[in-house]
């Protein structure tokens, strides 16, 4: 009984990033819009690009909660980003919509990868004479003595 009264049957939601992008982006037109307008239309964008500052991306992100029997599991909802490119004069050059099926599904290798690495090789050999000086540059020490010597 208290596990039921705890549960609400109103699905979760959780946004982040601009409202609506799509029908914002039907309303942005290529060289009639400059980067004033856009700025009243959208606001500040998400992100600046890194190497060209004239690369506007804006991001609309949104999860819901799946049903109760998949125990709490989310799943998105909406994915839209919207990339405007402005030229040097200051007008909308260029602008990408993607949204949620534009989304690329990635998938990660199972296999491991094995380390081939015998003591037997001349690198081994060579890094470890190289240990060896480092840790006993005069050679008094003995092999398998690990402590270090109080000067």
């Amino acid at each position: 009984m208290i596990f039921i009264s705890n549960c609400t049957l109103k699905n979760v939601e959780k946004h982040h990033g601009f409202n609506q992008l799509n029908k914002k982006n039907e309303k942005i037109i290529i060289n009639l819009f400059n980067k004033n307008d856009i700025l009243n239309l959208l606001g500040p964008p998400s992100t600046i690009g890194s190497f060209n500052q004239d690369v506007w991306i804006y991001i609309e992100y949104k999860e819901k909660k799946q049903s109760i029997f998949k125990l709490g599991k989310t799943a998105v909802d909406i994915n839209n980003i919207l990339i405007l490119e402005i030229d040097n004069m200051g007008l909308l050059a260029k602008k990408t919509f993607l949204d949620k099926s534009d989304m690329n599904e990635l998938k990660f290798s199972e296999a491991k990868t094995s380390v081939d690495y015998k003591k037997d090789k001349f690198i081994y050999n060579f890094l470890s004479s190289i240990r060896q000086k480092v840790n006993d540059p005069l050679g008094k020490r003995k092999p398998g003595d690990r402590r270090k010597k109080n000067n």
